[in-house]
């Protein structure tokens, strides 16, 4: 009987025994300190933090793990953590529902992992917390109510982030940071508040100045662990120290110019000048209304601290340049804008060689160009610029083969039109006027389009070799080849000049004196005859033993 008993309570001793013995999560090492048991996982490819971890646990410590994210609910049974260090990890999220469940936590340690925000709410469940770790991350915002809910807080360290730009309501909204100031508060023993701002991208201008004030009125019992911070921009700020700068008020753009109104001569160059102060450094755009036709070079300067000033360079200025030019000014205060009136003046005597593709209907101006290709057709576009009235434009389309014109009314706010089944081997003529009026000389676009024959490859080919050889003319689509009636004579007149000897065969005509200005996006012609023959000046035996 009596060694019947002795087995049974060793029975119970080795099952008390076994009891005893803790959860510990395999690869990792438990521990018991003096504030209670610690989990240690140095090193382990731990993806998450498993649910099922003992309730009896005070410090969690997770490091140089491949774990990205901290989910809702994960402490759903830890009320009596302490200590949580997930230090050098890859933590990129941490959700706002994160930290439930751990009213008792003192401690958070989250340096060196890939956070770029954080869920400043979720600091409503740990009310306790005091010593907040969050250097080397990638936090760039800290907005001004982040540290509402970390009342007892005594250590803050955000230093090592990429914090540009933080107001001085973010720490004077800190209640820690409050109770320090009241009446009476300096006869109390309060413990220090300690905080690392330090090694963060800094950019010292209006934005940062009550920062900068800040941090010079700083005294005990609040700390800063390197009170020598550094600002790393703008360029003319960078190296200096806090507590060496001066910081303007900011203050939205004021802008001005020399010359409110411009007058020139047609082909001049003009250069137009908008001087903008705006703290912090505004930024500077241009609008007129051909911008999307010409695009001119803007040359932008810093001429004082607070001080930029942006030039619109205009080359060869034509007719249509002139009209209202906008500087407009900007930058997060709001914006500014400044209308200057440019003039062009044409020429009392313009040699017919150097006028323009564009035509004159009283105050009107009318340009006709050819912009897309098709296997067997072609883009015209068109645009109106000056005092046009709200009527219809009117195109008229001939060919040598056709025995009339084809006549097609277009609609106000219309600039596309889309000519299709065009025949082989034709010459077409393409004419635009305002209303029911003839059309001028310069306002038609002469093209003749290729033979039916041969791969579209080849044409390609032979098209892209025609445009680098023959770069004075206008150029088409695969299987087109186009010219512009803009000289003194008539597109036949033309043919006939540049071809004396061939009927059918189209030579380059010589080169027409152009504008400088190539703001103009300026088409190529090819030209080649009916068989697909390329004419170039020095090659005209060759090509003849080719025919």
């Amino acid at each position: 009987m009596a060694l019947v008993f002795h087995s049974f309570l060793l029975v119970l001793v080795f099952q008390d025994k076994h009891v005893a013995q803790p959860f510990c999560l395999q690869g990792c090492s438990c521990s018991d300190e003096n504030f209670g048991r610690t989990l240690q996982c140095m090193s382990f490819s731990l993806g998450k933090i498993p649910g099922n971890l003992p309730e009896e646990l005070k410090q969690i410590r997770i490091e140089n793990s491949p774990m990205f994210e901290l989910p809702q609910g994960l402490f759903a049974n830890m009320s009596t953590l302490e200590y949580l260090w997930l230090n050098f990890n890859n933590i990129t999220v941490i959700h706002s529902g994160a930290l439930e469940h751990l009213p008792e936590l003192r401690e958070l340690r989250l340096q060196g992992n890939k956070l770029r925000s954080v869920p400043w709410t979720a600091f409503h469940a740990t009310p306790f917390l005091r010593v907040l770790d969050l250097k080397h991350n990638r936090i760039d915002i800290l907005p001004e109510l982040a540290l509402q809910f970390l009342a007892n807080l005594t250590y803050l360290d955000l230093s090592s982030n990429r914090l540009t730009v933080v107001s001085k309501s973010v720490f004077l909204n800190w209640p820690a940071y409050q109770s320090r100031q009241l009446p009476g508060c300096g006869a109390k023993i309060l413990s220090s508040m300690v905080l690392a701002l330090d090694n963060n991208p800094w950019v010292c201008d209006c934005r940062l100045r009550g920062l900068v004030q800040f941090v010079k009125s700083v005294s005990l019992p609040f700390i800063l662990v390197n009170s020598y911070l550094i600002c790393q921009g703008p360029l003319y700020k960078a190296g200096q120290l806090f507590h060496e700068i001066k910081l303007s008020v900011c203050m939205k753009p004021q802008v001005s110019t020399p010359s409110a109104n411009v007058t020139i001569q047609v082909g001049q160059n003009v250069t137009l000048r908008c001087l903008a102060k705006a703290s912090p450094s505004p930024t500077i755009s241009w609008n007129y209304p051909l911008s999307i036709w010409r695009e001119f070079d803007v040359l932008t300067s810093s001429t004082a601290e607070d001080a930029v000033l942006s030039q619109l360079i205009i080359p060869a200025a034509h007719l249509v340049d002139s009209g209202n030019y906008t500087c407009v000014a900007s930058n997060f205060i709001g914006r500014s804008t400044l209308v200057i009136s440019l003039y062009v003046q044409p020429a009392q005597v313009l040699p017919a060689s150097q006028s323009f593709s564009i035509s004159w209907e009283g105050n009107s101006y009318i340009d006709l160009r050819v912009v897309k290709q098709t296997v067997r057709g072609i883009l015209l576009e068109w645009f109106a610029v000056g005092k046009v009235p709200e009527e219809w434009f009117t195109l008229y389309i001939a060919s040598d083969e056709a025995l009339r014109k084809e006549v097609v009314h277009i609609g106000p706010g219309i600039n596309t039109y889309a000519v299709d089944d065009l025949l082989p081997g034709t010459k077409y003529e393409a004419c635009l006027s305002l209303g029911s009026r003839p059309p001028h000389q310069g306002q038609c676009v002469v093209f003749m389009t290729g033979r039916d024959g041969g791969r579209l490859e080849d044409r390609e080919r032979l098209l892209h070799i025609s445009v680098v050889l023959c770069v004075l003319l206008l150029a088409v689509p695969v299987g087109a080849y186009v010219w512009t009636a803009q000289g003194p004579c008539s597109c036949r007149k033309w043919g006939l000049h540049c071809c004396p000897h061939r009927r059918h065969a189209l030579r380059c005509p010589p080169a027409v004196p152009q504008s400088k200005d190539r703001s103009f996006r300026d088409h190529l012609t090819v030209c080649e005859d009916g068989e697909g023959h390329r004419h170039m000046k020095g090659n005209e035996e060759k090509e003849e033993d080719s025919d």
